[in-house]
């Protein structure tokens, strides 16, 4: 059987972003009058920013200030994008899914200024088939919108997709896609194995080691 078509998530995932964004929201509250437990704001890292809001502060908190709350993180966010470096052997793992006939997409819903960073980071323009940005996504993680306009690009229904949180698990099965999870979100194999991970791995290295017997494989 070829091999299915791999979807890279980018944010936690190929790049070392989510306690960067875990911070910028945690300001991005307080300046709205908001202090909440920084590991609360974590728990939610990977959700989208248009659902992460009510999930803190309720749907009437999210009414009267998400969008400036949301403002808020994101130029907090790029003013410390600097501090963002990719995982080791990232740029390895999207050329060892590249290659051949297999085909590869990078999956985010971030503004397109950032995913433009992060495809400078990686130098994967020239290694994938596409990406995603904020503009294919409706509505985002959990929601499968994600998971599906990556599989537009892709051309193909029969992909794994590799994610870093519960959240790209819940996407990519609602979109009937299998999970290969990371614990480079900052969640625990319990917690990834929990909401449906095909397989866990502690980093992007020690999955390229066991490529062969992870469901990449075909």
């Amino acid at each position: 059987m070829p091999a299915p078509a791999a979807i890279l998530d980018i944010d936690g995932t190929l790049v070392d972003t989510n306690y960067q964004h875990a911070l910028a929201w945690n300001e991005a509250f307080v300046q709205h009058g908001f202090v909440l437990p920084i590991w609360r704001i974590h728990r939610l890292i990977g959700m989208g920013g248009d659902q992460l809001v009510a999930e803190l502060i309720g749907e009437d908190g999210d009414a009267e200030h998400g969008d400036d709350i949301r403002a808020a993180e994101g130029a907090l966010y790029l003013g410390s994008i600097s501090s963002v470096h990719p995982f080791d052997e990232a740029r390895a793992l999207i050329e060892d899914l590249s290659g051949g006939d297999r085909r590869c997409v990078l999956a985010s819903s971030a503004k397109a200024k950032e995913v433009d960073h992060y495809l400078d980071l990686l130098d994967a323009r020239d290694l994938v088939e596409g990406w995603t940005t904020s503009a294919d996504v409706e509505n985002t993680k959990p929601e499968p919108d994600l998971v599906r306009a990556a599989l537009d690009k892709l051309g193909t229904e029969d992909a794994v997709m590799v994610g870093d949180t519960p959240w790209d698990i819940e996407a990519a099965r609602k979109a009937d896609v299998q999970t290969i999870a990371i614990m480079t979100g900052g969640f625990s194999r319990a917690e990834l194995e929990e909401a449906g991970a095909a397989a866990v791995y502690e980093s992007l290295p020690e999955l390229r080691a066991d490529l062969q017997n992870t469901p990449l494989a075909g």
